[in-house]
């Protein structure tokens, strides 16, 4: 099983800038999709950003056009670049990988989560 650790969170003004990224072990990681959910204090957790194992990805509709989600399967890592943050986009990011190439998969590994605070 895949396991999975998140890193680069942080505290951001808005508009700013941050990446994240998700580190994964596991020889088959490059065959998993994976996906970036976030959950703010009081809501439920939501989908941010996936990608298939080739390469295809998909956002939010409160993202799209600000973060881009990309992998790198010779170092086993996800990235969601975060532009033009939002005080909004304050929540714990969380890496999950998915049983299959697509997020159409069950889900199955996740990550500990990182903390990711944009202040206005």
């Amino acid at each position: 099983q895949v396991q999975l650790v998140e890193s680069g969170g942080g505290l951001v003004q808005a508009g700013g800038s941050l990446i994240v990224s998700c580190a994964a072990s596991g020889s088959m990681f490059s065959i998993n999709a994976i996906g970036w959910y976030r959950q703010a204090p009081g809501k439920q957790r939501e989908l941010v950003a996936a990608i298939t194992s080739a390469g295809s990805a998909k956002y939010a509709d409160s993202v799209k056009g600000r973060f881009t989600i990309s992998r790198d399967n010779a170092k086993n890592t996800v990235y969601l670049q975060m532009n033009s943050l939002k005080p909004e986009d304050t929540a714990v990011y969380y890496c999950a990988s998915y049983a299959g190439r697509t997020w159409l998969a069950s889900l199955g590994s996740w990550g500990q989560g990182t903390q990711v605070t944009v202040s206005s």
